[in-house]
Formats: structure tokens, sequence, C-alpha cells
């Protein structure tokens, strides 16, 4: 037993130039683009996440109006808090600076609301997708295979189908699109 000789761990050190692999599992990345610091000058490489919106208006599968009602309702989703996410100002000033941020909290869930009331509700397909994808930012696959509609999966190519047709129905709610009247 003498002979024998322990094995060292060796550790794998991740580049700090690369998305962590935690990162990565989330989604993927552009191509980094060098630029400079705007401060400093020194040289950097920016990697921007990939947006499904931002794909999906690049291939063509939606309208520059659609892209902007999504995000729209995340603008709004974010405002409402509706995220989960507890956040706190660093800077607390008395008086009427908490009142605002409260009746701005409450005016963008009162327009949640109504998109998703326009929608058909919470437990449509277009309001749960809008709710996941365009509120939480889940992938359209990863809603599709853990949410889906009514907690059952929905095969990816349907939920982009309901995704395009749920920002259709909110470009037509904000009013980005015109309205057409039945003859």
């Amino acid at each position: 037993m003498a002979g024998k000789r322990k094995k060292k761990a060796r550790t794998r050190e991740e580049s700090l130039a690369l998305p962590s692999r935690w990162r990565l599992q989330h989604g993927g990345f552009s191509e980094p683009v060098r630029e400079a610091d705007p401060e400093t000058g020194a040289p950097v490489l920016h990697r921007r996440a990939i947006d499904t919106l931002g794909l999906m208006l690049a291939n063509g599968t939606i309208t520059q109006e659609m892209h902007d009602a999504g995000g729209c309702f995340r603008v709004l989703f974010r405002r409402a808090a509706l995220d989960g996410m507890v956040r706190a100002s660093l800077l607390r000033l008395p008086g009427r600076t908490a009142d605002a941020l409260s009746e701005r909290a409450m005016d963008a869930r009162r327009r949640v609301a109504e998109a998703l009331d326009a929608l058909g509700g919470h437990d449509s397909a277009a309001g749960s997708c809008a709710w996941h994808v365009l509120g939480l930012e889940m992938s359209v696959r990863e809603w599709a295979t853990r949410q889906g509609w009514g907690g059952r999966p929905v095969s990816p190519p349907q939920a982009q189908g309901m995704l395009v047709a749920t920002l259709g129905v909110l470009a037509g709610h904000f009013g980005l699109v015109p309205r057409t009247r039945a003859a």
C-alpha cells in the first residue's frame, strides 16, 4: 500500500472571459463585440444575451409593432413588481416619494390586468404565454415544456405560434396597430 499515490483532484478553472457554465445553461449569447469602455478607453468584450422577441423580429416572424407590444407588456410587468423579486430603494426619502412609487406600481398592475383581459384572462393560452414568456422572461421552449397552458405541456412550434398570436392581440390592445372595423 505504501507504493500507491493519491490522485490530486484537479479543478478546472473557468475562463473569466467567457460566460459561466451556469449562465450558459439559461440561454445563448451573441458573438462577443469588441468595444472601448466609454470611461477608461480600455478594450472590452460585450456579450449580449439572446432576446426571444429580438430574434423573432430579425427572422421576420413578428412585426415591429408586435415586438414593441411585447416590450410594453414587459415594462409594465416589471413596473408592477409582479416578477417576485423584492426591491428596496437604496435612497429613501420621507414623504411623497414612497406614495408616488406605489401609485405607479398600482397603475402598472391595472394596465397588466387590462392587457391580460384583452388576451382572454390569465388562465387562457395567450394570458399564460404573456405572463411567463413576456413578463417573467422564460424562453418559449421552457414555458412550453414546464408551464404550458393549463399545466399541460405544449409543443415548441405551437408555443411559438401562441406567442405570435399573443403579441398580435397586445399590439392591438396597446394601440400600436390601427384597428379595422368590421363591415
